[in-house]
Order: C-alpha cells, then sequence, then structure tokens
C-alpha cells in the first residue's frame, strides 16, 4: 500500500510524490484564498520526490504572474534552491514578460507568439527527455492561466488552443501538467466556457476556498480535491472527493480535517 506524506497528496494519488504520465492538474483559487502555495508545494514536489530520488524530476515552468526572483526566494524556505535547479537544468524557468508574445501586435500576430511560446516549452520538454540530462518525471506548471488571456489581448480562443497543445504534449511526451485559475475574475458571461473548458481537461480539481465560518487564526481556508480517476478502457475509474483545512507557514503547509486540531 502507498505511503503519502500528507493529506493533499494522499487525496491526488502521489504514492512516491509524482504525477502520473499525462496528468492535467487544474488549481483554482479565488480573491479570498490565494492558491499560489499549491503551486509551491508541488513544484518542490515535482524536483524532488521519492520516486525522482536517484536523478531528481524536471519542471518546465511558465512564469505569467511572477518572477523568477519571487519563487526561488519562496522555495529557500522550502528547501529547495532554484538556481541550482536552473544550472543542472531540472528547472526551465520561462518568463512570459521577457517573450515576445506580450509585446506582439496585429492581426494573428498574438496567434503566433503562443505558437512560438509552445515551441520554446516543447523544446525544454524534450531537453528534459534527452539521454544527456537524466531526469526523472517531468511537469509543466502554468503560473496564472487568466493572464495569458490579457497576453493573447483577450482571445480566449488562443488561450484554449494552447492549452490544448500543452496537453496534448503532456500526454505524447509522458509529462504532467500543473495550471492555476483565478475562478472569481471573470463575469458570468465569461466563466462557463473557459472554467468548463479546464475543468474538462482535468484530472485533479484542487479548489482553494475560504472558511465558510469566516477567517480563523490558525486556519487559513479549505481545500476540495475532486480526483477524477485514471482514464481506462471502460472510462474512468470512481470519482473520489475529499475536503480538509489548511494553514500555510513560512517554511510549507499544514493539512487537516476540520476539528482534528484541538
Amino acid at each position: 500500500m502507498a505511503e503519502f506524506s500528507n493529506l493533499l497528496d494522499e487525496a491526488m494519488g502521489l504514492g512516491a510524490g509524482v504525477l502520473p504520465p499525462g496528468c492535467v492538474v487544474l488549481v483554482e483559487d479565488c480573491v479570498e484564498t490565494s492558491g499560489a502555495f499549491l503551486l509551491h508545494h508541488l513544484l518542490k514536489r515535482a524536483l524532488f520526490s521519492e520516486a525522482n530520488a536517484a536523478c531528481g524530476g524536471a519542471v518546465v515552468f511558465l512564469a505569467v504572474a511572477q518572477t523568477f526572483f519571487h519563487y526561488d526566494r519562496v522555495l529557500r524556505k522550502l528547501g529547495c534552491n532554484l538556481v541550482m535547479q536552473k544550472k543542472n537544468n531540472k528547472l526551465h524557468f520561462i518568463d512570459l514578460l521577457e517573450f515576445p508574445v506580450t509585446g506582439v501586435t496585429g492581426e494573428n500576430a498574438s496567434d503566433q507568439g503562443f505558437v512560438e511560446l509552445y515551441s520554446k516549452i516543447r523544446r525544454a520538454v524534450q531537453a528534459c527527455c534527452s539521454k544527456e540530462y537524466k531526469t526523472g518525471s517531468i511537469t509543466i506548471m502554468i503560473d496564472d492561466i487568466s493572464l495569458l488571456e490579457i497576453a493573447a489581448h483577450g482571445s480566449m480562443d488562443v488561450v484554449l488552443d494552447f492549452l490544448h497543445y500543452c496537453v496534448t504534449l503532456a500526454s505524447e511526451m509522458e509529462c504532467s501538467l500543473v495550471i492555476l485559475n483565478h475562478e472569481d475574475i471573470y463575469s458570468s458571461e465569461e466563466a462557463p466556457g473557459l472554467l468548463s473548458h479546464l475543468r474538462h481537461l482535468s484530472d485533479v480539481e484542487i479548489k482553494a476556498a475560504p472558511l465558510s465560518t469566516g477567517l480563523a487564526a490558525d486556519v487559513h481556508g479549505q481545500l476540495t480535491i475532486v480526483n477524477k480517476g485514471k482514464s481506462t478502457g471502460h472510462g474512468r475509474s470512481a470519482q473520489k472527493v475529499r475536503n480538509f483545512h489548511f494553514k500555510v507557514k513560512e517554511n510549507g503547509v499544514e493539512f487537516f480535517y476540520p476539528g482534528s486540531r484541538h
């Protein structure tokens, strides 16, 4: 039987600390409760896990919301040096602000910019798979899908096409894909389209929300994890839903069931 280090890993099925090949994880948060801590947790798990103990995992990280300096500062508190991970070709960090897609204008310009962005991600994944670099599992991470729509000059279709390419890449190259999205920033007319697409593409949904009872000193919010199970020739295995609380600390995060702490 698999051993799990915490409730989140157990709910996601991360027995050895890594996501199954081709798995798509959607992290949803809101203004009251940021889900950034989940990206930090999953980033560290992708680079350092029991399954990757021999050679380490690799991550291709598309940064839309924050800089490399921000993530390096946060991950150092978690015991992970991202500068060394980059130097060892375990972390391929793509900063959207430094990529041409954010500055292009004109008809079809954003389309071409996203094609080039996808090509860069694909090359990074291929580099991780090369014999030159010994890596374990490979994870693609996108830290804010909502800001990609701004980079695409408001074109949701361009963003969805880009996402479908990334999902296909994850499947073809046996990678996992982690996406963060802000659930409550869209209008009622926009939300059904993008959110339904994201949820349809995902195998695991993680939703961070505030406590229904309001603020608490020792609890920062609650998580709902919907694990849709692995696809099989007869469809998917049974869907599992888990709910628990969390508290973000300076050097990590604690997960626990309601009423289990006294």
